[in-house]
């Protein structure tokens, strides 16, 4: 495409009020947009939309879906999981000492926390024996089943 239609393309977009524009001519592929990436659009009072899509060349498509950072590493070790959906506690009654603490050597079998799911406490026990390396979770904050609530190592 050559740069005369990409300015003409331009000011298309610049004076139509169409957030975006994309255009695919054989294999190139050229998307215009008002707003940078990390800008809310604002709403438009006609909404307008012109896209033309097709596959893109495999260098664009890897540049295009590898823009995002990098998500952060699994941490090391053993990651103890809830086993269901309820409201995480660190002690068994407010104001008493946690069951475990960062540092802390475990055995299986040692409760780890509480886990509250409709009224009903239940202990959670640790999986593995080692020492607690991290705690994932807050006092009192709400768990989903799976979501990693303490790293063993």
């Amino acid at each position: 495409m050559d740069l005369r239609k990409l300015k003409t393309l331009i000011d298309l977009v610049q004076q139509s009020g169409i957030a975006e524009l994309e255009i695919t001519e054989g294999e190139e592929k050229v998307r215009i947009s008002r707003f940078g990436q990390g800008a809310a659009a604002a709403p438009l009072a006609a909404p307008q939309q012109i896209v033309m899509a097709a596959p893109l060349p495999a260098q664009e498509a890897a540049a295009d879906s590898g823009s995002s950072a990098a998500e952060p590493a699994p941490p090391a070790g053993h990651v103890v999981k809830s086993p269901m959906v309820g409201t995480f506690y660190r002690s068994s009654a407010p104001g008493a000492k946690p069951f475990v603490e960062v540092g802390q050597p475990i055995k299986t079998g040692d409760t780890v926390c509480i886990i509250e799911a409709m009224k009903l406490l239940n202990e959670i026990e640790a999986d593995s024996d080692g020492v607690i390396k991290e705690i994932l979770v807050e006092n009192g904050q709400p768990v989903e089943y799976g979501q990693p609530l303490f790293i063993i190592g």
